[in-house]
Formats: structure tokens, sequence, C-alpha cells
């Protein structure tokens, strides 16, 4: 899991490094009114929430980041199903993507804009953390189903 972690993080840093060239100077309609590619520094969490408690934010990642690769750990060790292991592993290197640009830059760098539904710009790493949640659910649910198949409680 940790080439996978790393190969997220390398992703996240590539797409960021290439938004902050190319995206600077104006934002690009991939298709005008519903998709945009816009730089956006942002300070806060999710939805901008928190702006401005940048220090905050990167101590409870980082905290984070070190109970998830802890769990990650005990998990591959007791034979968590790979839905778990992969979920855990995209949030851990999607959260170790926006916790390097909170410490270094002192912002994180957005830029996926969905303007159709108004939702908030946002990144490489923010969909592995929310592709990971979803991996988890659906782990929740095989792990739940199996249970009751195998009549355990």
């Amino acid at each position: 899991m940790i080439g996978l972690i790393i190969g997220i993080i390398l992703f996240d840093r590539a797409s960021k490094f290439l938004a902050a060239l190319f995206l600077k100077e104006a934002s690009i309609a991939l298709w005008e009114g519903v998709f945009h590619l816009t730089y956006v520094e942002n300070t806060g969490a999710a939805f901008s929430l928190l702006s401005g408690h940048t220090l905050l934010l990167g101590i409870f990642s980082l905290i984070m980041v070190i109970v998830l690769s802890y769990y990650l750990n005990k998990r591959i060790k007791a034979g968590a199903n790979m839905f778990e292991q992969i979920g855990l592993a995209f949030i851990i290197g999607g959260a170790i993507g926006n916790l390097y640009d909170r410490m270094i830059l002192g912002y994180v760098i957005d830029f996926f804009d969905f303007r159709l539904i108004n939702f908030a710009v946002f990144n490489v790493a923010d969909s592995f953390i929310t592709i990971g949640a979803v991996l988890i659910g659906i782990s929740l649910f095989i792990d739940e189903k199996n249970k009751k198949t195998s009549g355990v409680n």
C-alpha cells in the first residue's frame, strides 16, 4: 500500500504543479458553465471551512495521517478486504497531498471547478479522499453482508 500512497502523492503534486503553472492567469472552460479548471488558493478545509486556520488544519491532518497509517497497518495484518485497504491508502495519500500544501505553501491548491451545481473547487487529493471514503463504505457493506451470511452477529 505504500507504493499506492506514494503514487497518489506524486499524482497530486504533479497536478497542482501544472495547475499553478497554467491556470493562475485564467480559468479554462472544458465545458462552458459546467466544468472549468480554475486555480484557487484555499486556506481552509473542504468548502473553505476554517479558512485562514492553516496551522490548525495542518496539525489535524498530520494526526489523522499518523492514526490512519497505524490503522491501515493493523488492518492489513488482520486481513482486511482490499476495499478497506485501498480506501485507507487513498485517504492517507490525499491527506498527505493536502498536508504538504498547507505546511509548505500555507494554502491548498484547488482547481476542479464544477460550476453547474456551484460546487466547491477541489483537487486530486480531495478526490482520492472522497473515493477512499466510498471504498471504506463499500468495505463495511461487504463485511456486514459476510457476517450475515456466516451467521456471525
